[in-house]
């Protein structure tokens, strides 16, 4: 039960703008009925219009209509509007025109209900549809034309036609005019029933010899603003003689029929006398033009009874006002007005609409749990419309109803959908009308499962056997647990207990399947470790919360003969031989000594059994089957050895069964010195097996050792050569190459050049040095390019030197400090001069010779630079890209076509004496020679 409200809300028509709100009603419902709201809203109000904010006029937000799903739900079969959800607005869908919706009828409403879920709400909406002046008056004919006799007395009455108007209200016709108004008026009389009827009345005689016909206009004008007209023209034609106009007998007739009357029947009987005599008293009846009544009554012409021609229904129309005009041969008349009020009958079936439904339910649902709201409508009246709705006695559910037709379908105890998984759940509506009708609809209700039931094992302690020495992964046993309930309630995970075996974790010995709930062994068993295994298993099922239950499975461990017997006497030993002396004198059945062993295996894996391994014919011992004792089977004789070696088979009963085997010396003599002296080569024969087996693991071990040093000094003497090449090469791209110039100069202007040459090439990664040689004095050196060095020479300067090739230099057998080159770069004899050239290297220079080379003649090129200034040019520095020289020797090959091939050194030759200055060092220059010194 809760308090509800009504709230009118009244939006003006054509030049009004404003909104009136009236709180109107305070109203109580059983249902969540929380709200009455009208509306009123002119007619043709275009698409998209807002009717109203029913957000702010029932107290809700625009996010409950969301969660709420609001929707409207109207009886009738078109919807004129919509709900704007996101707004929270009521907005015109379709345009409404109240004339063709209501026609006469007032007030003109539509009757909506907002649907709310969650929880379940309804709210009532009332538009009103107001009339606009939409529509002008229209008569029904084009023109009048009327025959009167000229002969007519002033103050005779001429029935006319009213117009129609479809508007209501001040929108109707509110007036007519006539003009002229010089012979007739117009007269406007009412019924009791609020109708008008227009006459008009003679005011002078008329004169046909005069004007033989006369023109009028009738104007109907209706109250709208601005307001519309409709005019028809009245012809008049004036007539001789027929001075009495036909008069009914009563100015309105009133009648009733049902709603099933067949066609035919006659309604009721109207008449007119007229005083006339003749042929201007006969009197002939029709009906005037009304809408839509032609296709429903007709009269007889001749006696004036209206009958029954279409079919009726109380619901669409229920009452007919029908306008009879009385007609003499003289063309005067006479109207009036007849009444017919259809009758309801009980021919309409309730209807049943669903207005919320939601097909699925969860069983754990308290009781009242709203399960449908219903609207049940029966178009007829009084008893006939008064519904009932009922629902089958033996399903768990009920009907509440909250107002007339609108109708709860609630549970009324709890459900189980394990018991019951669906219900079809029939509704029957019935009227209360003399036979009554009746109408059925059937929902479909599914339960939806809840997580009330716990998984269940087919028993609760389960037992399973397992051979030891099984392989890991091997399946052992499962369980099976099920679960009532359906989908992820039912889906049933497996999983073990965590305790403690033997201080391990359960989970070291036996794992579970999640899904199937098989039982694997995780470990080999050992049955003589263990003997049986119990675990505990869950089973969980996958609800929220979940919920779970316990079986325990004993997993039984059988034995296997997986143990050989194990001698415990006689001992075994490595270091001595311990015999059993047998004197000679010994008797039959004489006790030598006693094998005896143990099995750790069960049953009659255990069982040993004891025999010879060698029986002789004449054999000197037996040993008991059962117990192991040795003794002797006859009497010792002087052909037996004195030293005996038995060998003892010990046997279990397993299948297949196991065997140990212990070896027996036995000793017949009489004295302890006969007995040392028998068995002394024992011990040698062992000696002498460790001694061998020593040596050949020392000599296998020495011999891995050796090759694996080998290897590793191999492969380090690889990489450091690979690393040295590599550094090499990295420092010879890298490195510009550049000739060396001494500073000799007095005027700015170098005397004599001397350069190193050195042959390098980007693609190879050995490079050689060449010698001091003369140049021509204007050689100049740029580093405009750098990383090439070009070479500019004259013919005349080169022209004596031979292309053949000399033979080697002698200079090698000189001392170190007096060879050519970087190597000999020691102190020069007094007087000796300059050597400008002495041939090729006697050997390859060495890489620490061509890097300190290198370096110098990159300090000097730099110093040269600074000094000598722009005349320092590139062009006359020697093209190595182009010159190959090859060591050892004194041709250079070239590229050139053109260029004749060249002396890779010239000759010696003495130069004047001249202390060469040295050039100064630089930072890297004396970095160098500081690494080459320490070296």
């Amino acid at each position: 039960m809760g308090d509800g409200y009504c709230v009118e809300i009244k939006k003006g028509g054509v030049g009004l703008h404003s909104w009136t709100v009236k709180l109107f009603v305070l109203c109580t419902s059983m249902l969540a009925i929380n709200g009455q709201v009208r509306y009123s809203i002119p007619e043709e109000m275009p698409k998209g219009s807002v009717v109203g904010n029913i957000v702010q006029d029932l107290g809700l937000d625009t996010k409950r209509l969301k969660t709420g799903r609001a929707r409207i739900f109207t009886e009738g079969s078109r919807e004129y509007i919509a709900l704007n959800n996101d707004r929270g607005t009521l907005i015109v869908k379709e345009k409404v025109d109240r004339e063709e919706m209501c026609g006469q009828i007032t007030p003109c409403s539509l009757y909506y209900q907002i649907i709310l879920e969650n929880p379940v709400e309804l709210h009532g909406i009332d538009v009103e549809i107001l009339d606009i002046n939409d529509n002008a008056p229209l008569f029904p004919d084009a023109a009048v034309k009327l025959e009167i006799s000229e002969g007519s007395v002033v103050g005779t009455r001429f029935s006319l036609d009213n117009a129609v108007d479809p508007d209501v209200g001040i929108n109707s016709i509110q007036s007519y005019s006539l003009f002229p108004t010089e012979h007739f008026k117009l007269n406007q009389h009412s019924h009791s029933d609020g109708s008008k009827y227009l006459e008009m009345v003679l005011q002078t005689t008329l004169d046909r010899e005069t004007t033989k016909e006369h023109v009028l206009t009738l104007t109907a004008v209706d109250g709208g603003s601005p307001s519309r007209t409709g005019t028809v023209k009245i012809h008049i034609d004036v007539l001789d003689a027929n001075d009495n106009a036909p008069v009914f007998s009563s100015r309105i007739y009133k009648a009733s029929l049902s709603e099933d009357s067949p066609k035919g029947a006659v309604v009721l009987t109207v008449s007119a006398s007229d005083a006339d005599s003749g042929v201007n008293g006969e009197v002939s009846y029709s009906l005037a033009h009304t809408d839509n009544m032609a296709d429903v009554f007709e009269i007889d012409s001749t006696s004036g009874d209206i009958k029954v021609t279409g079919s009726l229904d109380y619901e669409n129309n229920k009452q007919y006002k029908l306008n009879v005009k009385a007609m003499d041969q003289g063309r005067l008349s006479d109207t009036a007005k007849v009444l017919i009020d259809v009758l309801d009958v009980n021919d309409n079936a309730p209807v049943i609409t669903v207005m919320t439904f939601s097909d699925h339910i969860p069983e754990n649902a308290p009781p009242d749990t709203v399960v449908a709201v219903l609207n049940v409508k029966d178009s007829d009246s009084d008893k006939n419309g008064e519904v009932r709705l009922y629902v089958d006695k033996d399903l768990p559910f009920k009907i509440k109803s909250s107002s007339s037709n609108i109708f709860r379908l609630v549970t009324d105890q709890n459900l189980d959908r394990e018991r019951v998984p669906q219900y079809n759940i029939t509704l029957t509506a019935t009227d209360q009308g003399f036979s009554p009708h009746s109408t059925t609809k059937v929902l479909l209700l599914k339960v939806s499962d809840v997580n009330d039931n716990a998984p269940t094992f087919e028993t609760s302690s389960y037992t399973a056997h397992i051979m030891e020495n099984n392989s890991p992964g091997l399946s052992i046993f499962s369980v099976k647990a099920s679960d009532k309930d359906t989908g992820h309630n039912a889906r049933i995970s497996y999983y073990l207990e965590e305790t403690q075996m033997n201080s391990d974790l359960i989970s070291t010995y036996v794992s579970i399947n999640l899904e199937s709930g098989v039982i694997h062994a995780v470990r080999a068993f050992d049955f003589e470790q263990m003997k049986e295994l119990r675990i505990k298993v869950k089973a969980l099922d996958g609800g929220s919360p979940p919920l779970s239950s316990n079986a325990t499975v004993t997993i039984v461990i059988t034995d296997q003969n997986d143990n050989t017997p194990q001698v415990l006497y006689p001992v075994k030993t490595s270091g001595s031989v311990v015999a059993e002396i047998v004197p000679r004198s010994a008797d039959i059945g004489y006790l030598v000594t006693k094998v005896v062993a143990v099995d750790v295996d069960s049953g009659q894996n255990a069982w040993l059994s004891y025999k010879l391994q060698k029986a002789a014919d004449r054999a000197l011992f037996e040993v008991g089957a059962q117990n192991g004792e040795i003794r002797t089977v006859r009497q010792v004789t002087d052909k037996d050895a004195v030293k005996q070696k038995l060998t003892v088979i010990v046997e279990d009963n397993g299948q297949p069964s196991r065997s140990a085997t212990v070896t027996v010396n036995v000793a017949v003599a009489d004295s302890f010195p006969e007995v040392l002296s028998e068995f002394t080569d024992f011990t040698h024969d062992k000696d002498y097996n460790n001694n061998l087996t020593f040596y050949l693991i020392l000599a296998l071990v020495v011999v891995s050792f050796l090759f694996i040093f080998s290897v590793i000094a191999i492969i380090s003497v690889k990489i450091y050569r690979w690393r040295q090449r590599k550094l090499y090469y990295k420092s010879t791209n890298n490195l510009p190459v550049i000739p060396y110039y001494p500073t000799m100069y007095s005027d700015g202007t170098l005397q004599h050049v001397y350069n190193y040459e050195v042959c390098g090439t980007t693609d190879s990664r050995m490079s050689d040095i060449k010698g001091m040689r003369p140049c021509s004095q204007n050689t100049l050196v740029s580093l405009s390019r750098a990383g090439t060095v070009q070479r500019e020479q004259k013919q005349n300067d080169f022209g004596d030197i031979s292309p053949e090739q000399k033979p080697p230099n002698n200079d090698w057998r000189l001392p170190p400090n007096q060879r050519p080159g970087p190597s000999g770069a020691g102190p020069l004899p007094e007087g000796a001069g300059v050597v400008a050239g002495t041939g090729p290297w006697p050997n390859p220079p060495t890489e620490a010779e061509q890097l300190q080379a290198l370096m110098a003649g990159a300090n000097a090129v730099s110093e040269a630079t600074a000094t000598m200034g722009p005349r320092y040019n590139a062009q006359y520095v020697p093209d190595y890209r182009q010159n190959v020289y090859i060591p050892g020797s004194t041709a250079t090959l070239t590229a050139n076509p053109q260029q004749p091939p060249q002396q890779a050194l010239p000759p010696p030759q003495a130069m004047p004496p001249t202390d060469a200055p040295k050039a100064a060092q630089t930072p890297a220059s004396k970095k160098k020679s500081t690494k080459k010194d320490k070296k």
